[in-house]
């Protein structure tokens, strides 16, 4: 998976439907979730598309499965998924992931619609992270 400052550098030098299709390339990119994992527990409420995230843990560093129904808000969990991805439970667990994610001015570049679900996609990885580096 690249690196959010890689995507953000990228995602800096394009436009519009550009922007679009980075996001959608970013969706295709994530690691494949197992059907078995898309469930109840693991759905982000408040999405108007379905999204589905799943936390796995190696030596207290954060692994995320994620995927959606929607290509585009696929692409908004990569993002999110991205400034996480394989970093400490505790750094994640005080990490400001909205701040990270302002680059992308996901709030102007993409219809409220699509964005609506960002801040539960954040509680959810932060809570995972606050527990698991609770111990």
């Amino acid at each position: 998976m690249r690196t959010l400052s890689d995507i953000a550098e990228e995602y800096e030098f394009l436009e519009g439907d550009e922007r679009y299709r980075l996001l959608i390339e970013l969706g295709r990119e994530l690691e494949e979730m197992p059907q078995a994992l898309k469930t109840d527990a693991t759905l982000v409420r408040g999405c108007s598309a379905q999204v589905w995230v799943y936390p796995t843990t190696d030596a207290d560093r954060l692994h995320f499965l994620a995927d959606s129904n929607a290509a585009i808000t696929k692409g908004i969990v990569a993002l999110v998924i991205a400034a996480v991805q394989d970093k400490p439970a505790s750094e994640v667990a005080d990490m400001d992931i909205a701040a990270a994610l302002e680059p992308f001015d996901l709030k102007n570049q993409l219809s409220s619609n699509r964005t609506q679900g960002v801040p539960n996609m954040i509680a959810l990885v932060r809570e995972h992270a606050a527990r698991i580096a609770a111990g």
